[in-house]
Protein backbone atom coordinates (compact mmCIF):
# COMPACT_ATOMS: atom_id res chain seq x y z
CA UNK A 1 0.00 0.00 0.00
CA UNK A 2 1.18 3.61 -0.62
CA UNK A 3 2.48 5.43 2.47
CA UNK A 4 0.62 8.44 3.91
CA UNK A 5 2.45 10.97 1.74
CA UNK A 6 2.01 8.98 -1.47
CA UNK A 7 -1.65 8.40 -0.63
CA UNK A 8 -2.15 12.13 -0.04
CA UNK A 9 -0.55 12.93 -3.39
CA UNK A 10 -2.65 10.35 -5.26
CA UNK A 11 -5.81 11.51 -3.53
CA UNK A 12 -5.18 15.16 -4.38
CA UNK A 13 -4.38 14.28 -7.99
CA UNK A 14 -7.52 12.18 -8.53
CA UNK A 15 -9.69 14.74 -6.71
CA UNK A 16 -8.41 17.53 -8.96
CA UNK A 17 -8.75 15.39 -12.08
CA UNK A 18 -12.27 14.25 -11.17
CA UNK A 19 -13.31 17.85 -10.54
CA UNK A 20 -12.04 18.90 -13.97
CA UNK A 21 -13.81 15.99 -15.69
CA UNK A 22 -17.07 16.80 -13.86
CA UNK A 23 -16.76 20.48 -14.78
CA UNK A 24 -16.11 19.55 -18.41
CA UNK A 25 -19.20 17.33 -18.58
CA UNK A 26 -21.33 20.04 -16.88
CA UNK A 27 -20.21 22.74 -19.30
CA UNK A 28 -20.74 20.46 -22.30
CA UNK A 29 -24.24 19.61 -21.08
CA UNK A 30 -25.17 23.27 -20.52
CA UNK A 31 -23.91 24.32 -23.95
CA UNK A 32 -25.74 21.44 -25.61
CA UNK A 33 -29.01 22.35 -23.82
CA UNK A 34 -28.61 25.93 -25.05
CA UNK A 35 -28.33 24.70 -28.63
CA UNK A 36 -24.59 24.92 -28.92
CA UNK A 37 -23.13 21.41 -29.28
CA UNK A 38 -19.46 21.38 -28.32
CA UNK A 39 -18.49 20.29 -31.84
CA UNK A 40 -20.15 23.44 -33.29
CA UNK A 41 -18.58 26.01 -30.96
CA UNK A 42 -16.12 27.10 -33.63
CA UNK A 43 -19.08 27.78 -35.95
CA UNK A 44 -20.94 30.13 -33.59
CA UNK A 45 -21.95 33.29 -35.45
CA UNK A 46 -22.40 31.59 -38.82
CA UNK A 47 -25.78 31.29 -40.46
CA UNK A 48 -27.35 27.88 -39.87
CA UNK A 49 -27.68 27.39 -43.63
CA UNK A 50 -23.96 27.90 -43.97
CA UNK A 51 -23.42 25.35 -41.22
CA UNK A 52 -25.56 22.75 -42.95
CA UNK A 53 -23.61 20.54 -45.29
CA UNK A 54 -23.86 17.09 -46.71
CA UNK A 55 -20.10 16.69 -46.41
CA UNK A 56 -19.00 14.68 -43.40
CA UNK A 57 -17.45 16.74 -40.61
CA UNK A 58 -13.92 16.18 -39.36
CA UNK A 59 -15.39 14.55 -36.25
CA UNK A 60 -17.40 12.16 -38.46
CA UNK A 61 -14.23 11.18 -40.29
CA UNK A 62 -12.52 10.42 -36.98
CA UNK A 63 -15.35 8.09 -36.00
CA UNK A 64 -14.35 5.63 -38.71
CA UNK A 65 -10.57 5.60 -39.08
CA UNK A 66 -9.16 2.53 -40.82
CA UNK A 67 -6.03 1.28 -39.04
CA UNK A 68 -3.78 -1.67 -39.97
CA UNK A 69 -4.53 -4.84 -37.95
CA UNK A 70 -7.13 -3.03 -35.77
CA UNK A 71 -9.52 -2.29 -38.63
CA UNK A 72 -12.09 0.51 -38.31
CA UNK A 73 -11.63 2.53 -35.09
CA UNK A 74 -13.73 5.28 -33.51
CA UNK A 75 -10.98 7.73 -32.50
CA UNK A 76 -13.46 10.22 -30.99
CA UNK A 77 -14.93 7.59 -28.66
CA UNK A 78 -11.51 6.39 -27.58
CA UNK A 79 -10.04 9.84 -26.88
CA UNK A 80 -13.12 11.01 -25.00
CA UNK A 81 -13.37 7.90 -22.81
CA UNK A 82 -12.56 8.27 -19.06
CA UNK A 83 -9.89 5.54 -19.28
CA UNK A 84 -8.03 7.44 -22.03
CA UNK A 85 -8.32 10.75 -20.19
CA UNK A 86 -7.09 9.29 -16.91
CA UNK A 87 -4.17 7.52 -18.62
CA UNK A 88 -3.21 10.68 -20.52
CA UNK A 89 -3.36 12.71 -17.31
CA UNK A 90 -1.13 10.26 -15.44
CA UNK A 91 1.40 10.32 -18.28
CA UNK A 92 1.30 14.11 -18.31
CA UNK A 93 1.79 14.42 -14.54
CA UNK A 94 4.64 11.88 -14.65
CA UNK A 95 6.32 13.81 -17.47
CA UNK A 96 6.00 17.08 -15.52
CA UNK A 97 7.40 15.41 -12.39
CA UNK A 98 10.34 14.01 -14.35
CA UNK A 99 10.98 17.39 -15.94
CA UNK A 100 10.87 19.30 -12.68
CA UNK A 101 12.74 16.88 -10.46
CA UNK A 102 14.93 14.63 -12.58
CA UNK A 103 16.33 16.71 -15.42
CA UNK A 104 19.18 19.14 -15.30
CA UNK A 105 20.64 17.31 -12.31
CA UNK A 106 24.24 16.28 -12.81
CA UNK A 107 25.66 13.13 -11.24
CA UNK A 108 29.12 14.00 -9.96
CA UNK A 109 30.07 10.45 -8.97
CA UNK A 110 32.57 8.83 -11.36
CA UNK A 111 33.53 5.11 -11.32
CA UNK A 112 36.90 5.85 -12.93
CA UNK A 113 38.07 8.98 -11.14
CA UNK A 114 38.35 10.15 -7.54
CA UNK A 115 36.10 13.11 -6.74
CA UNK A 116 36.27 15.29 -3.63
CA UNK A 117 33.26 16.14 -1.47
CA UNK A 118 33.24 18.43 1.57
CA UNK A 119 31.75 17.48 4.93
CA UNK A 120 28.63 19.53 5.65
CA UNK A 121 27.76 18.23 9.10
CA UNK A 122 28.16 15.34 11.51
CA UNK A 123 25.25 13.83 13.46
CA UNK A 124 26.25 11.63 16.41
CA UNK A 125 23.85 8.66 16.68
CA UNK A 126 25.69 6.53 19.27
CA UNK A 127 28.86 6.87 21.37
CA UNK A 128 31.06 5.61 18.52
CA UNK A 129 28.89 6.04 15.41
CA UNK A 130 27.81 9.10 13.44
CA UNK A 131 26.02 10.08 10.25
CA UNK A 132 28.25 12.21 8.02
CA UNK A 133 26.56 14.44 5.44
CA UNK A 134 28.72 15.47 2.47
CA UNK A 135 27.82 18.26 0.06
CA UNK A 136 27.55 17.73 -3.67
CA UNK A 137 28.81 20.48 -6.01
CA UNK A 138 25.31 21.90 -6.64
CA UNK A 139 22.17 21.93 -4.50
CA UNK A 140 20.19 20.06 -7.20
CA UNK A 141 22.85 17.40 -7.88
CA UNK A 142 22.27 13.74 -7.11
CA UNK A 143 25.12 11.38 -6.29
CA UNK A 144 24.37 8.96 -9.14
CA UNK A 145 24.45 5.77 -7.05
CA UNK A 146 22.00 2.97 -7.96
CA UNK A 147 20.19 1.36 -4.99
CA UNK A 148 22.28 -1.44 -3.51
CA UNK A 149 25.63 -0.18 -4.82
CA UNK A 150 28.44 1.31 -2.74
CA UNK A 151 31.26 3.84 -3.00
CA UNK A 152 34.96 3.77 -2.15
CA UNK A 153 36.56 6.35 0.12
CA UNK A 154 40.29 7.07 -0.14
CA UNK A 155 42.63 8.93 2.20
CA UNK A 156 46.37 9.21 2.69
CA UNK A 157 47.12 7.99 6.21
CA UNK A 158 50.69 7.80 7.53
CA UNK A 159 52.05 8.01 4.01
CA UNK A 160 49.85 5.23 2.64
CA UNK A 161 46.76 5.44 0.44
CA UNK A 162 43.97 3.62 2.30
CA UNK A 163 40.65 2.67 0.68
CA UNK A 164 37.43 1.46 2.30
CA UNK A 165 33.94 0.80 0.91
CA UNK A 166 30.73 2.29 2.31
CA UNK A 167 27.07 2.29 1.30
CA UNK A 168 25.27 5.64 1.69
CA UNK A 169 22.03 5.55 3.66
CA UNK A 170 20.67 8.38 1.51
CA UNK A 171 18.91 7.70 -1.78
CA UNK A 172 19.60 9.01 -5.25
CA UNK A 173 16.51 11.23 -5.00
CA UNK A 174 18.18 13.19 -2.19
CA UNK A 175 19.53 16.31 -3.83
CA UNK A 176 22.61 18.26 -2.94
CA UNK A 177 24.13 15.77 -0.49
CA UNK A 178 24.77 12.15 0.44
CA UNK A 179 25.01 10.56 3.89
CA UNK A 180 27.23 7.83 5.30
CA UNK A 181 26.82 6.11 8.66
CA UNK A 182 30.25 5.15 10.02
CA UNK A 183 31.35 3.48 13.23
CA UNK A 184 34.70 4.72 14.52
CA UNK A 185 37.18 2.07 15.65
CA UNK A 186 40.27 2.84 17.74
CA UNK A 187 42.47 1.03 15.22
CA UNK A 188 40.37 2.04 12.21
CA UNK A 189 42.04 3.97 9.42
CA UNK A 190 39.32 5.55 7.29
CA UNK A 191 36.71 5.55 10.08
CA UNK A 192 39.03 7.46 12.41
CA UNK A 193 40.11 9.78 9.59
CA UNK A 194 36.50 10.68 8.79
CA UNK A 195 35.61 11.15 12.47
CA UNK A 196 38.30 13.84 12.76
CA UNK A 197 37.08 15.86 9.77
CA UNK A 198 35.73 19.37 10.36
CA UNK A 199 32.94 20.87 8.24
CA UNK A 200 34.43 22.01 4.94
CA UNK A 201 37.18 19.39 4.87
CA UNK A 202 36.97 16.89 2.00
CA UNK A 203 37.10 13.17 1.31
CA UNK A 204 37.92 11.43 -1.98
CA UNK A 205 35.17 9.23 -3.42
CA UNK A 206 34.87 6.86 -6.39
CA UNK A 207 31.92 4.77 -7.58
CA UNK A 208 29.38 3.28 -8.10
CA UNK A 209 30.65 -0.19 -7.28
CA UNK A 210 29.14 -3.54 -6.35
CA UNK A 211 27.29 -6.52 -7.79
CA UNK A 212 23.90 -5.84 -6.23
CA UNK A 213 21.40 -3.60 -7.99
CA UNK A 214 17.92 -3.35 -6.53
CA UNK A 215 14.96 -2.99 -8.87
CA UNK A 216 11.27 -2.92 -7.88
CA UNK A 217 9.67 -6.36 -7.47
CA UNK A 218 13.02 -8.11 -7.81
CA UNK A 219 11.50 -10.92 -5.72
CA UNK A 220 8.31 -11.34 -3.69
CA UNK A 221 10.14 -11.18 -0.36
CA UNK A 222 13.52 -9.88 0.79
CA UNK A 223 15.02 -11.26 4.00
CA UNK A 224 17.76 -9.24 5.66
CA UNK A 225 20.32 -10.10 8.32
CA UNK A 226 22.33 -7.07 9.45
CA UNK A 227 24.81 -6.38 12.21
CA UNK A 228 25.87 -2.92 13.42
CA UNK A 229 26.65 -0.56 10.53
CA UNK A 230 25.70 -3.37 8.17
CA UNK A 231 22.29 -1.70 8.35
CA UNK A 232 23.45 0.85 5.72
CA UNK A 233 22.79 -1.11 2.49
CA UNK A 234 19.65 -2.61 4.05
CA UNK A 235 18.28 0.85 4.86
CA UNK A 236 18.88 1.99 1.31
CA UNK A 237 16.95 -0.98 -0.12
CA UNK A 238 14.15 -0.68 2.46
CA UNK A 239 13.61 3.03 1.78
CA UNK A 240 13.68 2.56 -1.98
CA UNK A 241 11.22 -0.33 -1.84
CA UNK A 242 8.71 1.20 0.57
CA UNK A 243 8.56 4.62 -1.05
CA UNK A 244 7.54 3.10 -4.40
CA UNK A 245 3.75 2.46 -4.51
CA UNK A 246 4.24 0.05 -7.43
CA UNK A 247 6.78 -2.11 -5.58
CA UNK A 248 4.93 -4.96 -3.84
CA UNK A 249 8.01 -6.56 -2.23
CA UNK A 250 7.72 -7.47 1.45
CA UNK A 251 10.73 -7.29 3.77
CA UNK A 252 11.84 -8.89 7.03
CA UNK A 253 14.91 -7.52 8.80
CA UNK A 254 16.81 -9.33 11.55
CA UNK A 255 19.05 -6.66 13.07
CA UNK A 256 21.75 -7.75 15.54
CA UNK A 257 23.67 -5.54 17.97
CA UNK A 258 25.52 -5.79 21.28
CA UNK A 259 23.48 -3.34 23.37
CA UNK A 260 20.16 -1.58 22.85
CA UNK A 261 21.88 1.81 22.50
CA UNK A 262 23.89 0.33 19.59
CA UNK A 263 20.77 -0.05 17.41
CA UNK A 264 21.38 2.44 14.62
CA UNK A 265 18.60 4.32 12.82
CA UNK A 266 16.11 2.76 15.24
CA UNK A 267 13.60 5.62 15.02
CA UNK A 268 13.74 5.64 11.21
CA UNK A 269 13.29 1.88 10.98
CA UNK A 270 10.35 1.82 13.38
CA UNK A 271 8.68 4.76 11.64
CA UNK A 272 8.82 2.81 8.36
CA UNK A 273 7.38 -0.25 10.10
CA UNK A 274 4.58 1.79 11.68
CA UNK A 275 3.65 3.55 8.42
CA UNK A 276 3.68 0.44 6.22
CA UNK A 277 2.71 -2.22 8.76
CA UNK A 278 4.47 -5.43 9.77
CA UNK A 279 2.91 -7.31 6.86
CA UNK A 280 5.04 -5.17 4.55
CA UNK A 281 8.12 -4.49 6.69
CA UNK A 282 8.92 -6.42 9.88
CA UNK A 283 11.88 -5.80 12.20
CA UNK A 284 13.34 -8.42 14.55
CA UNK A 285 15.98 -7.10 16.96
CA UNK A 286 18.59 -9.41 18.49
CA UNK A 287 20.89 -8.20 21.31
CA UNK A 288 23.94 -9.80 22.88
CA UNK A 289 23.35 -7.91 26.12
CA UNK A 290 19.61 -7.29 26.35
CA UNK A 291 18.31 -5.02 29.13
CA UNK A 292 15.82 -6.30 31.72
CA UNK A 293 12.40 -6.86 30.21
CA UNK A 294 13.75 -7.05 26.66
CA UNK A 295 11.16 -8.70 24.37
CA UNK A 296 13.33 -9.14 21.29
CA UNK A 297 15.87 -11.82 20.43
CA UNK A 298 18.72 -12.57 22.81
CA UNK A 299 22.30 -13.61 22.16
CA UNK A 300 23.45 -14.09 18.57
CA UNK A 301 21.36 -14.61 15.44
CA UNK A 302 20.66 -18.34 15.49
CA UNK A 303 19.37 -21.01 13.12
CA UNK A 304 16.09 -20.81 14.98
CA UNK A 305 15.79 -17.08 14.30
CA UNK A 306 16.36 -17.64 10.60
CA UNK A 307 13.88 -20.53 10.33
CA UNK A 308 11.22 -18.65 12.29
CA UNK A 309 11.35 -15.33 10.48
CA UNK A 310 12.96 -15.82 7.06
CA UNK A 311 11.50 -18.00 4.28
CA UNK A 312 13.78 -20.48 2.52
CA UNK A 313 14.75 -19.07 -0.91
CA UNK A 314 14.91 -22.65 -2.20
CA UNK A 315 11.17 -22.95 -1.63
CA UNK A 316 9.92 -19.37 -2.19
CA UNK A 317 10.48 -16.43 -4.51
CA UNK A 318 12.71 -14.68 -2.02
CA UNK A 319 16.28 -13.56 -1.47
CA UNK A 320 18.44 -13.18 1.65
CA UNK A 321 20.74 -10.17 2.04
CA UNK A 322 23.52 -10.21 4.67
CA UNK A 323 25.79 -7.40 5.86
CA UNK A 324 27.82 -7.18 9.04
CA UNK A 325 31.23 -7.86 10.59
CA UNK A 326 33.20 -10.86 9.23
CA UNK A 327 32.59 -13.15 12.27
CA UNK A 328 28.85 -12.63 11.90
CA UNK A 329 28.99 -13.36 8.15
CA UNK A 330 30.85 -16.61 8.83
CA UNK A 331 28.32 -17.63 11.49
CA UNK A 332 25.37 -16.90 9.17
CA UNK A 333 26.90 -19.02 6.39
CA UNK A 334 27.14 -21.97 8.80
CA UNK A 335 23.60 -21.42 10.10
CA UNK A 336 22.17 -21.37 6.57
CA UNK A 337 24.04 -24.54 5.64
CA UNK A 338 22.86 -26.35 8.79
CA UNK A 339 19.17 -25.66 8.04
CA UNK A 340 19.48 -26.50 4.32
CA UNK A 341 19.03 -22.92 3.12
CA UNK A 342 21.13 -21.80 0.13
CA UNK A 343 24.67 -20.74 1.06
CA UNK A 344 26.29 -17.59 -0.38
CA UNK A 345 29.06 -17.87 -2.94
CA UNK A 346 32.54 -16.53 -2.28
CA UNK A 347 31.71 -13.51 -4.45
CA UNK A 348 28.01 -12.72 -4.44
CA UNK A 349 26.16 -11.94 -7.67
CA UNK A 350 22.75 -10.35 -8.16
CA UNK A 351 21.07 -13.62 -9.21
CA UNK A 352 22.28 -15.47 -6.08
CA UNK A 353 19.61 -16.50 -3.60
CA UNK A 354 21.82 -15.28 -0.77
CA UNK A 355 23.78 -12.08 -1.31
CA UNK A 356 26.53 -10.86 1.04
CA UNK A 357 27.47 -7.19 0.80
Amino acid sequence: MPNQYQAAYLASFFLSFSSLVALSYWLTSKLSDAGYPISHLILIGLDKKEMASDAPSFADLLRAVELPVLGKVDVVAITSSPVFLITASIIFVTAVYAKLFHTGRSKPLDPNAWKEFALEKKIQVSPNTAIYRFKLPRHDDVLGLPVGQHISISAEIKGKNVIRNYTPISLDDDRGYFELIIKTYDLGNISKHVSLLSPGQKIRVKGPKGNFLYTPNLVNHISMIAGGTGIAPMMQVVRSCLRNPFDRTTITLIYANVNEEDILLKADLETLQDVHGEDRFKIVYVLNNPPPGWKGGKGFVTKEHIKEYLPNPNETNSKILICGPPPMIAAMKKNLDDIKYPVPNTISKLHDKVFVF
